[in-house]
């Protein structure tokens, strides 16, 4: 068994004993990827060099923990969907247009 499926058990799991599922709906996961998204940006926010490595470790685990759900919620294959995009997104910018730069793609000389 791969460590994803295996991760994803083990969140199912800890959802289920605390009958928490009821509160995971696609609107209110997300939510809480947000949230937890702000708290992880809160973690750089008067200095981006100097900050507590384990503090980020924790609200990006927070934040997967919330993706992943939303995923199961969905019922999606995670890594199906992060493949679609990642093809999409290798369209949009071009590596012979792209390389270097962080011009968003409707601004780049297609």
């Amino acid at each position: 068994m791969e460590k994803l499926d295996i991760l994803k058990q083990r969140i199912d799991k800890f959802n289920k004993d605390r009958d928490w599922d009821q509160f995971h709906t696609p609107v209110n996961l997300a939510k809480s990827i947000s949230i937890e998204a702000a708290e992880l940006l809160e973690c750089f926010q008067w200095n981006d060099i100097e900050f507590d490595k384990q503090a980020v470790l924790e609200e990006l685990a927070d934040v997967m923990n919330y993706c992943i759900q939303m995923s199961q919620v969905l019922d999606v294959d995670i890594v199906e969907i992060i493949n679609k995009k990642m093809d999409k997104t290798e369209k949009k910018y071009p590596v012979d247009k792209a390389k270097g730069v962080s011009t968003k793609y409707n601004k780049l000389d297609v």
